[in-house]
């Protein structure tokens, strides 16, 4: 039999950014080798909802506008902790103090008209059916701008894991039929890499304005809808022959 020359053949089935590898197990080659890039994920319902929630206040002095701020979002936490959030589920991420100035065009300067200060907090929900109510009692409490929400998955080994079945299989299969289509009669595992899909990156969620929520009067509607975990792993075959004679 006459075999085709083949040095390597790289087949990718997708292409993702991904974290260090995290498993590792390599054979040295003694005949020509395949090598593919498999990436899998699976959807699962999300059980973990974070929202921000921010107060802005502005005052003619910067101690003023901070007393202010403090005040307002000590009522907003105090108000998440009522709804049910653990303190280790509020964090804060970020606090600023700015001056603020108005320009005059007329007269071409800058007038200044006091500071802002903005506080904002990250808060976890693991209720997430109740992700609509808490956003509206927020609002209530003075929060003056919310964000998200953003669905996660607190802990997705099993996803993680049905992922991985699913890329060694699809591995397997494609690695056998490029060894019948070029005359082996299979293949053996050389080398198994992995790496963890990277979480995206969540999307900037449009700030919702709370005096705009309080005109409407609206609930906030929230539809959790469906999140993905995945692995992408890397697989070396050797092509084979079951009739070739052992290497001495």
């Amino acid at each position: 039999m006459i075999r085709p020359a083949l040095a390597m053949i790289a087949a990718s089935a997708f292409a993702l950014p991904t974290t260090a590898y995290a498993a590792n197990v390599e054979i040295e080659a003694s005949g020509p080798v395949i090598e593919l890039d498999i990436f899998e994920s699976v959807t699962v319902a999300p059980d973990m909802a974070t929202i921000g929630a921010g107060v802005t206040s502005e005052a003619p002095t910067a101690v003023e506008a901070l007393r202010m701020n403090s005040a307002e979002m000590e009522k907003v936490i105090a108000r998440i902790k009522s709804l049910g959030v653990a303190e280790k589920d509020i964090q804060t991420t970020g606090i600023n103090l700015n001056a603020r100035y108005d320009y005059d065009r007329e007269g071409q300067r800058q007038i200044f008209r006091g500071y802002q200060v903005s506080n904002r907090v990250s808060v976890n929900l693991r209720k997430i059916e109740d992700t609509g109510t808490v956003l509206d009692a927020l609002v209530a409490a003075g929060a003056t701008d919310l964000s998200g929400p953003n669905f996660s998955i607190e802990d997705d080994a099993a996803a993680k894991d049905a992922a991985r079945k699913r890329a060694i299989e699809r591995a397997a299969e494609r690695a056998q039929a490029y060894a019948a289509m070029l005359g082996y009669d299979g293949v053996k595992v050389l080398k198994v890499s992995e790496a963890m899909q990277n979480r995206a990156p969540m999307p900037e969620q449009a700030m919702m304005s709370a005096d705009k929520i309080m005109v409407t009067g609206s609930r906030i509607a929230v539809q959790p809808g469906m999140v993905s975990s995945g692995v992408a792993i890397s697989i070396t075959y050797e092509l084979v022959d079951d009739m070739a004679p052992a290497v001495e």
